[in-house]
């Protein structure tokens, strides 16, 4: 483990007592960071040590420019022509993450010279773009499929990789690139250093912290209790037919401008934005069966405040970071208590309150019992028999 600072001694320290260098100290003026986060300040000088990192933690704690920025730092303090072939690889398990952390190296890597090139490649788009766009990249985000798409035509190789990070390990797992993963790490060098993120340290990524890593640092950040205090939780019972009518009734009547509705499959999601246009209310759904280049849009649209609804399956939700969103409704309640609470925490962050409707019907109170129960905090429930949603 990191020789933990005192908690003085963390509020005090500065991206530039992390050994940073004056164009990323620049980049990070420019994003208004005013101190680094725990993890930031835990891994980063040991990533520019050369050490391997072991980190658990989750989405949100700061993770990705935890490992961005001494990436960076490493390439301005030797970098002086750009090689062929990557020496950098990041994998992550989702394609909307790999556009996120490209995004952050482009972003945090603007005042460097010589630039460092990014490339983030994934599946659901054309592979062509993506081969030419590999070609002296010095950092790849990559899915694990598509890369060893590009890999089997020869696109690039990974005999030059000295850094590889795994981001979201336990996802990339879930999602079932364990083979893959494999065929990966079997190509790389021996001699690099490592990176693994992952939210939990369950067996399978035991198994990858004693197979790949190198007396790692371990980093663990006890994952931030969402403040329920900050979130005005409503529920609202509801017979399943009039589900529809009463969510265009909460939004006009609350007048919301930016509300994330959660379902829990793909075609409600699709059938929920049909009506709700028809209605007059702007929204789109993102999940899994959509175009790479729709979802794109469809987040950064909402992120700007210029959609008013999006509505999103469970298995896009990890990795959404979305700050000061005013409203979250759970059209549908989600699997796990846990879920229940990662859903409505995106809500009432950084101090600022905010609002978590749940529509639940008959069939759904007893699971919402154990949500209560497993969450602490009793909510209250709102019966909606009476209403009238005619025009709805």
């Amino acid at each position: 483990m990191v020789d933990p600072l005192s908690e003085a001694e963390k509020s005090k320290l500065t991206f530039k007592e992390l050994g940073l260098s004056e164009p990323l100290l620049e980049a990070i003026a420019d994003q208004q960071y005013a101190r680094p986060y725990p993890i930031q300040q835990d891994a980063i000088p040991p990533i520019l040590r050369g050490k391997d990192i072991l980190g658990i933690a989750k989405t949100g704690s700061g993770k990705t420019a935890s490992f961005v920025l001494p990436i960076l730092e490493l390439f301005h303090r030797t970098k002086n022509v750009s090689s062929r072939f990557a020496s950098v690889l990041v994998l992550v398990p989702t394609r909307e993450l790999a556009g996120q952390v490209a995004d952050v190296f482009l972003t945090l890597g603007g005042h460097l010279f010589p630039k460092v090139k990014t490339v983030a490649v994934y599946g659901g788009v054309a592979i062509n773009p993506q081969m030419q766009a590999v070609h002296g990249a010095d950092i790849i985000v990559a899915t694990p499929g598509r890369l060893l798409d590009l890999l089997a035509q020869n696109a690039l190789r990974l005999s030059d990789v000295e850094i590889l990070v795994l981001d979201e390990a336990d996802k990339m797992l879930e999602l079932g690139f364990a083979d893959e993963m494999d065929q990966l790490f079997d190509l790389l060098p021996q001699k690099r250093q490592t990176i693994l993120f992952s939210a939990t340290l369950g067996d399978a990524i035991q198994h990858i912290n004693t197979t790949l890593l190198r007396n790692p640092v371990k980093i663990e950040v006890v994952e931030e209790t969402t403040n329920l205090e900050l979130i005005e939780q409503l529920a609202y019972k509801v017979d399943p037919t009039r589900k529809g009518p009463l969510l265009r009734y909460l939004i006009k009547s609350e007048q919301m401008k930016q509300v994330l509705v959660f379902v829990s499959s793909t075609r409600t999601a699709d059938n929920l934005v049909v009506k709700l246009n028809k209605n007059g209310i702007q929204a789109a759904a993102i999940h899994g069966q959509k175009g790479q280049q729709i979802r794109t849009e469809v987040l950064h649209q909402f992120k700007s405040g210029k959609l008013q609804v999006m509505v999103a399956t469970d298995l896009l939700a990890r990795g959404i970071d979305i700050q000061l969103l005013p409203y979250v409704i759970n059209f549908d309640l989600p699997r796990s208590p846990k879920d229940y609470v990662h859903r409505i925490g995106r809500t009432g962050r950084a101090e600022a309150t905010g609002k978590a409707f749940s529509l639940i019907t008959p069939d759904d109170e007893h699971h919402f019992k154990i949500i209560q129960k497993k969450m602490g905090k009793r909510v209250e429930q709102v019966d909606t028999a009476e209403l009238d949603l005619s025009g709805y």
